[in-house]
């Protein structure tokens, strides 16, 4: 397919009302993985603290995992291997069409197609595995942990990643939904001259009520990821009564990427990090930053230290910040997360910035402790609202 002409769209082009409350529509987990908890209200009914004391078996994710963390659990609680946890747990979000941060229905690339990344550690006997920009196979943790499992390589990508996919008897199939597909081709008229009905026409308010069916919900929804592209990703830790520890991470990538881009998701050593003697990190936002400070190793070494898992994580975040020498402006230009458990099953988390994928919603992550999967605030670097909004 040849590449169309690509321009920048000004912000101010959409309506203001398209800017709130659009990741929530369609009971769509938002794309960053950044949870929900108001800022006006930030703690959730039960709310949950960054823990001082750990427990063990621990299961942490991004918010979009959530509902999926109880099927992470019961492994473990049945005395299961740490990395089947979490790929369990990454499997349900990489399977749901109704969640367009990952596998099936991610958001694709600028040509449309879905590109996906994993990466899995495995503390216990110190080995990892990895894929990227593989198309046509929804399930890339799995993937990821074949790779490890058959083979003496650590990543495999792009098509070939493909093949030895459906060598292994993994399934092909078409991962853009329609609901993702109708969203690339509002894309593609937002951004392009040549795919839509003319600079500032008075028909694109046409062209996206037909497009969408008139449900103004969808057609909301769709400018805000055109206007800021979701860095969809689930990362996912855990650690059991033993305190054996693996860790995975999975993701469709940047919206609207060149075709090929690789993130940090299937970085070992940025996007996921395991040392069987220390903990686990994992991370989402733009990948680029996190790849430079290579963030999940800095957590890891910083744990080694003596440092919290909230601390570590604030210490890889301020690594991304000097490299713009605290400049908001510039670092308001994106989101990072980082998340991270140690062998004593003591979890944590930071943000960039206070808030989550809406300026209105506190940042968060997903943790289960043997008794419940529940929200948690995540320690934010700058505490006041940023970001790409």
């Amino acid at each position: 397919m040849e590449l169309w002409s690509r321009r920048k769209f000004f912000l101010t082009s959409l309506a203001g009302s398209t800017l709130a409350g659009a990741n929530k529509i369609f009971g769509r987990t938002p794309s960053n993985g950044d949870g929900g908890l108001s800022l006006e209200n930030p703690a959730p009914p039960s709310p949950g603290k960054p823990a001082a004391t750990g427990k063990r078996p621990l299961l942490i994710s991004s918010a979009n995992g959530l509902h999926a963390l109880d099927k992470g659990m019961d492994i473990l609680q049945k005395g299961g291997d740490t990395l089947d946890a979490v790929v369990a747990v990454v499997t349900v979000v990489e399977d749901d069409p109704n969640d367009d941060s990952v596998g099936y229905g991610g958001l694709p690339n600028e040509e449309g197609e879905v590109e996906l990344d994993a990466s899995v550690m495995h503390g216990p006997t110190h080995r990892a595995g990895a894929v990227a920009a593989v198309r046509r196979i929804k399930n890339v943790s799995r993937l990821a942990k074949t790779v490890m499992e058959n083979t003496n390589h650590t990543m495999i990508v792009g098509d070939g990643a493909r093949r030895f996919a459906v060598a292994q008897g993994f399934e092909e199939m078409n991962l853009l939904t329609e609901h993702s597909r109708k969203i690339w081709l509002a894309w593609k008229a937002k951004s392009s001259f040549n795919w839509r009905p003319g600079i500032d026409s008075p028909e694109w308010k046409e062209h996206m009520a037909t497009l969408f069916d008139g449900d103004e919900k969808q057609i909301a929804y769709a400018e805000r990821v055109i206007a800021h592209p979701p860095t969809g990703t689930i990362p996912c830790m855990a650690v059991d009564a033993k305190g054996d520890i693996s860790a995975t991470t999975t993701t469709s990538g940047l919206s609207w990427k060149i075709p090929g881009r690789v993130g940090d998701s299937p970085i070992i050593g940025a996007g996921c990090c395991v040392d069987n003697e220390v903990g686990a990190a994992g991370s989402t936002g733009k990948g680029e930053e996190n790849i430079k400070v290579s963030g999940g190793h800095t957590i890891i070494e910083m744990m080694r230290q003596g440092k919290s898992p909230t601390d570590a994580c604030l210490e890889a975040m301020s690594r991304v910040a000097h490299n713009y020498k605290n400049d908001k402006k510039k670092l308001g230009t994106f989101h990072l997360y980082f998340y991270a458990i140690n062998k004593d099953g003591v979890h944590g988390a930071a943000s960039l910035w206070r808030n989550g994928y809406e300026a209105s919603k506190q940042a968060s992550y997903a943790v289960h402790d043997g008794t419940e999967a529940r929200l948690v605030p995540c320690k934010a670097f700058f505490d006041e609202a940023g970001g790409d909004q």
